[in-house]
């Protein structure tokens, strides 16, 4: 075996490792942003399943306000639906915009039942109701300290693989289009906490 042949296998065992490299790194992006989504995915269950315990509580206040109670449970049962569909791919940006749409419309309603609320100083002072609001305020801050998690593991693998090299490779290692970023459609809405006065 000459010196250019060894050299040329060296090139070429080089080279595959490098490929090896890459590929494992989008693999471990890839799964950092799916692990990111199954903690939002914790979160927004918590939040979907403390709903029916506020409906509930409110209920018996709020008898002329069946509307407005009903609105919150179908915004609820649009929300887990449209979070099983995107827990099936995290990734797939059409998932990532329903999610967030659902999301804004169930916070939307949230607030229209705190509105509501605030006209039933029994309501407010019920300690169920206290309770239950503290967890969906605080459950609210966990859902947005998970989305920015998964937002930050999202941009970084997106970044990764349309960075040259990796963007020749990435489509033939199964790494299709880009991960989306989940935002709510009216962030403003969900990053104010919902206003809950006692």
């Amino acid at each position: 075996m000459d010196i250019s042949t060894m050299v040329f296998l060296a090139v070429v065992v080089a080279l595959a490792f490098y490929v090896i490299g890459i590929f494992n790194r989008l693999v471990a992006l890839k799964n950092r942003f799916q692990n990111a989504f199954a903690q939002i995915e914790v979160q927004l269950k918590r939040r979907h399943d403390l709903i029916p315990n506020l409906v509930e509580t409110a209920k018996g206040y709020l008898k002329h306000e069946r509307e407005t109670l009903e609105s919150v449970i179908a915004a609820r049962n649009a929300a887990a639906s449209s979070l099983a569909a995107a827990a099936a791919d995290p990734g797939n940006a059409a998932a990532m915009q329903s999610l967030g749409g659902a999301e804004g419309a169930l916070s939307g309603a949230l607030g229209r039942l705190n509105v509501v609320m605030e006209a039933y100083p029994d309501l407010k002072a019920n300690q169920n109701m206290m309770q239950v609001s503290e967890e969906l305020i605080s459950t609210e801050n966990k859902v947005g300290f998970a989305r920015q998690s998964f937002n930050d593991q999202v941009m970084a693998y997106n970044t990764y693989k349309q960075s040259f090299p990796q963007n020749m490779l990435a489509g033939a290692f199964g790494h299709g289009p880009d991960a989306s970023l989940l935002e709510f459609e009216d962030s403003a809405q969900i990053q104010a906490v919902p206003k809950v006065s006692f």
